[in-house]
């Protein structure tokens, strides 16, 4: 059941799912592998690195809602209990400080420096995407 529903959302993805999957995908980032609307359980992670135990929500406003809200936190507990950190962004973060949420999920990666940020001149970028 939740793999039709993962496949349907990877068909469906929002405007702002588009983006950052323009980063995130094919190992562009740190070259980490990525995946997008992954079912875990009873639960669906937006995007998640399973080699960095990383899972990255992508929220509209409609999570700001107190019942959306309490389900989204049952779900980060989950992905907690698994092992992973969770990246929660709502959609205005994304289009309102984009490098700030860009910098945030390379510092969970552990990547550094961000690409995002100009290296000093002369320096050389240890991790080439």
């Amino acid at each position: 059941m939740h793999s039709k529903k993962a496949r349907n959302l990877r068909k469906n993805m929002t405007e702002f799912e588009q983006k950052l999957w323009q980063y995130l995908r094919d190992r562009r980032f740190c070259n980490a592998k990525f995946r997008r609307q992954v079912p875990m359980q009873n639960y669906i992670a937006d995007f998640i690195c399973y080699e960095k135990r990383i899972v990255i929500e992508l929220d509209g406003s409609g999570h700001l809602e107190q019942k959306q809200y309490e389900n989204d936190r049952k779900r980060d507990d989950f992905f907690i209990q698994q092992g992973y950190t969770v990246l929660r962004f709502y959609n205005n973060e994304l289009s309102n400080n984009f490098e700030g949420v860009m910098d945030t999920i390379y510092k969970a990666v552990n990547c550094s420096p961000s690409p995002l940020i100009p290296l000093p001149q002369g320096a050389k970028e240890k991790n080439p995407n």
